[in-house]
C-alpha cells in the first residue's frame, strides 16, 4: 500500500527547521514538509476524530492516494538560547519528565484505537527533544513512572500504571492505566544540533514509533 516516509519527512525537515519554538511550531512545520511531500495529500491538523467509545483529537491526520496516517507529537525541551539564521529560539525547561512520558504512552495509546477502527490506516507517535533524561537508562529502576519509561532499548507493552508511591500532584489528570495492544521497541535517532560550542542541550533526538493495526 502507498504510504508516506515520516523519517524522510524529519530528515528534510531537520535541514531547514532544526529547532522549533513549541509544540505547536513543530505540529506545523511537520504538516507542512508533509504538504511538500505530497503535494495531493489532504493535510489536517487538530483534526477531531471518531474512535470506539469516544472522539478524539489527532496533531496530524494525513490523507493520500491509498494511503491514511495519524500522527501525534510530542516536543519537550530543556533551557536553551539558540540562534539560528536570523531567528532566536528561547526554550524553556519544561521538567515533569514523568508526566511527558506518559502523555507520549497515552499518544501510542489513543493511536492504536484509531487505527483499530479505520482499516488500513497507521499511526505514528512522535517524541522530538534536546532533554537526555528521556533516551538515557535511568539509574534507579523504581522511580514512580518506571513503567513509561522510554530510553533506548525500551520495550512497551500491556497494561502500563504509575507505581503506588506515585503522588497525587504527579497522577493530576493523568491517573487512568494504558493499555497497549502492540509490543514497541524504543530506538532514538539523531534529529539535529543547533547553536555554538557554549549552548547547552544544542543536540535534539527524536523516536517514532510506528502504529499499525497488527501491531
Amino acid at each position: 500500500m502507498p504510504s508516506l516516509n515520516l523519517e524522510k519527512a524529519l530528515e528534510l525537515l531537520a535541514q531547514h527547521r532544526p529547532v522549533f519554538h513549541s509544540e505547536a511550531d513543530f505540529q506545523h512545520a511537520l504538516a507542512w514538509e508533509l504538504q511538500r511531500m505530497d503535494s495531493l495529500a489532504r493535510v489536517r491538523l487538530e483534526k477531531q476524530v471518531a474512535s470506539p467509545g469516544d472522539r478524539v483529537h489527532l496533531d496530524l491526520l494525513i490523507l493520500g492516494e491509498g494511503y491514511e496516517v495519524a500522527v501525534e507529537v510530542k516536543y519537550k525541551t530543556r533551557e536553551a538560547e539558540i540562534l539560528h539564521g536570523d531567528e532566536t529560539f528561547s526554550l524553556r525547561y519544561q521538567g515533569a519528565q514523568d508526566q511527558g512520558r506518559y502523555d507520549f504512552l497515552k499518544d501510542i495509546e489513543r493511536l492504536e484505537k484509531y487505527v483499530g477502527s479505520h482499516p488500513g490506516a497507521i499511526g505514528y507517535a512522535i517524541l522530538l527533544t534536546n532533554d537526555d533524561s528521556y533516551s538515557l537508562e535511568p539509574k534507579k529502576t523504581d522511580t514512580v513512572d518506571s513503567a513509561f519509561r522510554v530510553h533506548e532499548g525500551q520495550v512497551l507493552e500491556g497494561v502500563l500504571s504509575w507505581s503506588d508511591r506515585a503522588s497525587e500532584g504527579t497522577k493530576s489528570n493523568r491517573t487512568a492505566v494504558i493499555t497497549l495492544q502492540g509490543k514497541y521497541k524504543i530506538a532514538w535517532r539523531d534529529y539535529s544540533i543547533v547553536g555554538t560550542n557554549q549552548t547547552k542541550y544544542k543536540q535534539f533526538r527524536y523516536v517514532a514509533l510506528q502504529v499499525s493495526s497488527d501491531g
